[in-house]
């Protein structure tokens, strides 16, 4: 388990890392599940300053693939542009082969740029993607953990009540058979007379063992 040290992790378990080496990770932040995960424990400041750092990368990411897209379709128009004045037609806007021929270059000198900038970011968001994940499998594993070691003293406790239940069961099945005995005992020395004065609940017992007895004797 990764150590702790005001606040953040001192340390970081290489079993995480090698875990996920070579995998394809999916962005957390936009995942349902991982945000479910952190429903009842809530997220560790860290976490939380990651998960920040992801979502400002994917923002950035949008822009930028937003802003690839617009330039490509001006690039794609202003080759058509070029195709139509070369067919014979007139220059659309009033735009010269060559002055459309300038813009289709600065386009591609954006769209490298832009490739760059974008290809960057995409590095960074998956970096933070993966720092994010081990930490998430870190917090995970400490909670599974605190969750295993609260079940197994749980799991003692209920094994010992059902010691103590077998105990109890034989109590009182030895003792409802005593008060039997004791009750038959006094009904054979006091009689039936003097046995109707006290209210004890084993008397219709007695009562209905004595009636079998007695149905029994008759068939004999």
């Amino acid at each position: 388990m990764a150590e702790k040290e005001g606040g953040h992790l001192a340390r970081r378990d290489d079993r995480y890392v090698q875990a996920i080496d070579g995998k394809k990770i999916p962005i957390l932040t936009l995942d349902q599940k991982w945000h479910r995960l952190f429903t009842q424990t809530g997220v560790s400041a860290e976490i939380k300053r990651k998960e920040e750092k992801v979502n400002e990368l994917l923002k950035k990411q949008g822009g930028l693939q937003t802003k690839q897209k617009d330039i490509k379709r001006l690039k794609n128009k202003l080759m058509q542009e070029v195709l139509s004045s070369m067919e014979g037609e007139e220059k659309p806007k009033g735009r010269s082969r060559e002055e459309n021929g300038k813009l289709i270059e600065e386009c591609n000198e954006k769209l490298e740029e832009g490739g760059a900038a974008l290809l960057e970011v995409e590095k960074k968001l998956e970096k933070e993607n993966r720092e994010l994940m081990v930490l998430s499998m870190e917090v995970c594993y400490d909670l599974m953990q605190e969750n295993g070691e609260q079940i197994e003293q749980i799991d003692e406790w209920i094994n010992q009540m059902r010691i103590e239940l077998k105990k109890n069961v034989v109590r009182k099945q030895q003792k409802e058979l005593y008060n039997q005995e004791l009750y038959t005992y006094m009904h054979d020395i006091f009689g039936p007379d003097v046995m109707e004065l006290f209210d004890l609940k084993y008397q219709p017992k007695l009562k209905a063992a004595e009636k079998e007895e007695n149905s029994g004797g008759e068939k004999k």
